[in-house]
């Protein structure tokens, strides 16, 4: 038993829909309790790129209402410098951030498959007689990834996301309350978006680890050395390719509707953006001529309308990551 959980409800791949739960995460970020201090290094890098994401909007409104009309040159040279050592501070930053990610990362998939392979070497010899090879190695190998992703990556960007959109509707807000009243009007369309094309890519994620695994199996079963003697003992060769070809193929059609799948979900999604955007430019430029705000409002508004929609398609997209790695969560913890 690991955590309390029998090996058998691990290395079966399960019919049912297994549930996301906050013990379940907390047991996998347990798995990066080491990696604190980095983590806590991300969230700071973040917090930080995030506040510089916010600055060139408004340089460039200063550029636009001020600047240029008043004719300072000296202004103008320090804005563009402005413009200049924010990208080379923003990406300096973000290489040390995907430093700490991948640190965190590698440290996690480390952790868990020395625990993994600790455990099953203290296994019985009737555990192997019952469990498939293939499903262990696909454990070991491909769901410890899974689980790695989830927590340096999917965790991650929800978070990174979630600042980002906060932080972007307060200064909007603070910027043009009008407007940004305006954009978030479509919001609710985001999330049913969401729910629904996420609901079928979730069910087509799952599919995918279950036929994989499948598909693993019988490799395993049937290339090593007893496997292929009893193959070719029984004369079973031609009758193991068409078992093996019809594995491929549900992987290979599993993987043709995500993609086509995963591409209208952001589709429909960039679509909603669109709406948001011609809205808030509509309603903008209309204000702009009524004399209500600068253009350089406008324009730094628009800055950060893209970033906002950016955040929140990462947010909608989240549950999808999730549910790819939900069984994985169950088969490597």
């Amino acid at each position: 038993m690991i955590h309390g959980v029998g090996w058998h409800g691990y290395l079966r791949l399960p019919d049912e829909k297994p549930q996301l739960t906050w013990g379940l995460l907390r047991r996998v970020l347990g798995y990066a309790r080491p990696y604190r201090w980095q983590i806590v290094g991300m969230l700071s890098m973040i917090l930080v790129t995030t506040g510089l994401s916010l600055l060139t909007p408004l340089i460039l409104r200063d550029l636009i209402d001020r600047t240029l009309p008043a004719r300072n040159l000296p202004r103008l040279m320090a804005l563009a410098l402005a413009l200049l050592l924010i990208p080379a501070l923003t990406g300096a930053l973000n290489v040390w951030q995907r430093r700490l990610n991948a640190l965190v990362g590698e440290g996690v998939i480390y952790n868990l498959r020395v625990a993994l392979y600790a455990h099953l070497q203290r296994m019985s010899l009737r555990f192997f007689t019952h469990t498939k090879v293939g499903e262990l190695m696909s454990r070991l190998n491909n769901d410890v990834v899974g689980a790695q992703n989830a927590i340096s990556n999917t965790l991650v960007n929800i978070i990174t996301n979630l600042i980002q959109a906060i932080v972007l509707l307060a200064v909007m807000l603070t910027l043009e309350w009008r407007l940004t009243l305006l954009s978030i009007v479509i919001l609710p369309l985001f999330v049913v978006a969401a729910r629904r094309l996420g609901a079928r890519l979730r069910e087509i994620a799952r599919l995918q680890l279950d036929l994989n695994a499948h598909m693993n199996a019988m490799m395993n079963e049937t290339l090593n050395i007893s496997g292929t003697l009893l193959v070719k003992l029984f004369g079973r060769t031609g009758d193991e390719v068409t078992r093996f070809d019809g594995h491929a193929a549900r992987v290979r059609d599993s993987g043709i509707q995500r993609a086509v799948m995963g591409t209208l979900f952001f589709v429909i999604m960039g679509l909603l953006s669109a709406v948001g955007t011609a809205l808030v430019y509509g309603l903008g430029g209309y204000l702009v001529i009524q004399s209500a705000f600068t253009v350089g409002t406008i324009i730094a508004f628009g800055a950060y309308l893209g970033s906002l929609y950016g955040a929140l398609q990462g947010l909608a997209n989240a549950p999808v990551d999730f549910a790819t790695f939900r069984s994985q969560f169950r088969a490597s913890l």
